[in-house]
C-alpha cells in the first residue's frame, strides 16, 4: 500500500507539473473566470441570491451542491478514520491503571477491569504519561473555552452577512473541545462529547444541509432553493433566503465540529480514546 500510495502520488505531481504550464496567471484580468465567472457572481449576489455577503452566497447558493458534497466528504473523513485508527478490545480485559490521591499527590497503580474507576472522590484518574498538573494553564484553558464557543456561535449565525459560517465555526468549537483534552485529559472531552455523540452529530449535520434542500422541493422550489420557504416562515423571500442559509451552516458547522473532535481523539489515543494528549 506504501509504495501504491507512493507511485500514485508522483503520478499526480508529475500531471500537475505537466499542466501547470497552462493555468492562467494569478490574478490575470483576463482570465475566463475573471471575465465571466467573478463579475456575474460579484454583481449578481445581491440581486439573485438577496446575500449581502458574497462569498456565502457562493459557497450555500451558487456551489451549494458543491458545499453539501464538501461536508459529505469531511463527514466521510471522519469515518475513515474511525474505521482505521479505532482500537477495538474485549470487554473486561485487565490492564493497569493510575489514580492520583487529590489531597497529598500520591499516584497509584491499579490492576484492574477495563474502565474501573475507584469510588472515592479522592481519586483521580490520570494517563500512563501523567504531566504534572497545571494549575495556572488548566484555569486559563477552561476560562478561554466559553468565550472561543460563544465567539464560534457568533461565526455560525452572521456568516451569511459577514466572513465567516459554518465551516469557520465548526473548527472554531472542535477547538474549544481540543483546548479542553490539552489543558485536563481525553476522559474530560469524552465525558463532554461522547464518539457516540459526536459520530450521530457528524451525520446530522450532514442530513441537515441535504435535507434543507429536500424540503425545498415540497414547497415548489429547486433543490436547496432557500426562497422556497417563504411561506413556511411567513416572511418575504430575502428573510427566508437567509433563514435557509443559516440552516445548511449549522449543518456545515455539526459535521466539522464532531468531525474534528473525533479525528482529534483517535490521533492522540492511538485509537482507543481513553487516554492521550
Amino acid at each position: 500500500m506504501k509504495r501504491l500510495a507512493l507511485f500514485a502520488v508522483i503520478l499526480a505531481g508529475v500531471l500537475f507539473a505537466a499542466t501547470a504550464s497552462e493555468f492562467p496567471r494569478l490574478g490575470a484580468v483576463d482570465s475566463a473566470p475573471s471575465r465571466h465567472v467573478s463579475p456575474d457572481y460579484i454583481q449578481g449576489s445581491q440581486p439573485q441570491t438577496h446575500t449581502p455577503n458574497f462569498v456565502t452566497s457562493v459557497l450555500a447558493d451558487y456551489r451549494g451542491f458543491d458545499t453539501m458534497f464538501e461536508t459529505t466528504v469531511v463527514f466521510l473523513a471522519g469515518m475513515s478514520c474511525f474505521f482505521i485508527l479505532r482500537a477495538l478490545r474485549r470487554r473486561g480485559i485487565t490492564e493497569v491503571y493510575y489514580y492520583r490521591h487529590k489531597p497529598t499527590g500520591v499516584v497509584l497503580a491499579m490492576l484492574a477491569p477495563r474502565r474501573m474507576s475507584p469510588s472515592s472522590s479522592c481519586f483521580e484518574r490520570i494517563d500512563a504519561d501523567w504531566t504534572p498538573q497545571d494549575m495556572v494553564v488548566e484555569t486559563m484553558c477552561l476560562f478561554m473555552v466559553p468565550f472561543i464557543q460563544v465567539f464560534a456561535l457568533y461565526v455560525i449565525a452572521h456568516g451569511h452577512y459577514s466572513p465567516g459560517g459554518g465551516f469557520q465555526g465548526g473548527v472554531l468549537l472542535a477547538a474549544s473541545f481540543i483546548l479542553v483534552g490539552l489543558s485536563r485529559d481525553l476522559r474530560t472531552v469524552e465525558s463532554l462529547l461522547t464518539e457516540k455523540t459526536a459520530i450521530l452529530a457528524a451525520a446530522a449535520g450532514v442530513c441537515l444541509y441535504a435535507g434543507t434542500g429536500l424540503l425545498a422541493l415540497v414547497f415548489g422550489g429547486n433543490f436547496l432553493d432557500y426562497g422556497a420557504y417563504a411561506s413556511l416562515f411567513g416572511a418575504a423571500v430575502p428573510a427566508a433566503r437567509s433563514m435557509g442559509i443559516l440552516i445548511v451552516e449549522i449543518g456545515v458547522a455539526l459535521t466539522v465540529m464532531a468531525t474534528l473532535v473525533t479525528i482529534y481523539k483517535l490521533v492522540s489515543s492511538r485509537g482507543t480514546v481513553e487516554e492521550g494528549l
